[in-house]
């Protein structure tokens, strides 16, 4: 059976993302205020273009958009805002794709974990602070010094489980 946060969590299928984008660009435009941190047009635009791919997009995918747009961009012109995104939290790096998608929760300090579709691609961030509690804690007891992680994992969304599921019974 399938919830809401389901649902939510995978709804890269069908949904209608512009709120979500321009939700995502007046989170960050009030993050870079309180931080005083200017979101500049190119930042806000590389934000905007990483939220409507919907899945991970990688660094070279951002500079065709963009250069698509604005004529010749320099490769260095999208890393700077890649790097700046990422070190006010408002986008993760999947580190198995090379790639990054936009953060749900960027307000709050935390470690995303990350389901990622092997059919389609569709990537939803797990939060869940007992998991980060646990990861934490197990690295303590073997004293650890934890500097950056990563958890990803790879199956099928929702959708895609079931549409193989019922392709194995259609034979």
């Amino acid at each position: 059976m399938e919830s809401s946060q389901t649902r939510a969590a995978f709804d890269q299928h069908e949904h209608d993302h512009r709120d979500c984008i321009d939700a995502a660009l007046t989170v960050a435009q009030e993050i870079c205020a309180r931080d005083g941190a200017q979101l500049t047009k190119t930042r806000r635009r590389v934000l905007e273009l990483i939220w409507a791919h919907r899945k991970p997009v990688g660094a070279y995918q951002l500079l065709d958009d963009l250069s698509r747009e604005r004529g010749r961009v320099a490769p260095p012109t999208v890393y700077r805002a890649i790097d700046f995104l990422l070190d006010h939290g408002l986008i993760h790096r999947i580190e198995s794709l090379n790639a990054f998608i936009g953060c749900h929760h960027p307000r709050e300090t935390h470690t995303g974990c990350f389901l990622i579709c092997r059919a389609c691609g569709a990537t939803a961030e797990l939060e869940d602070p007992k998991l980060d509690r646990a990861l934490n804690d197990a690295a303590a007891n073997l004293a650890f010094q934890v500097e950056r992680r990563t958890v990803e994992m790879r199956g099928l969304c929702p959708v895609c489980a079931q549409t193989a599921e019922g392709s194995q019974f259609a034979h």
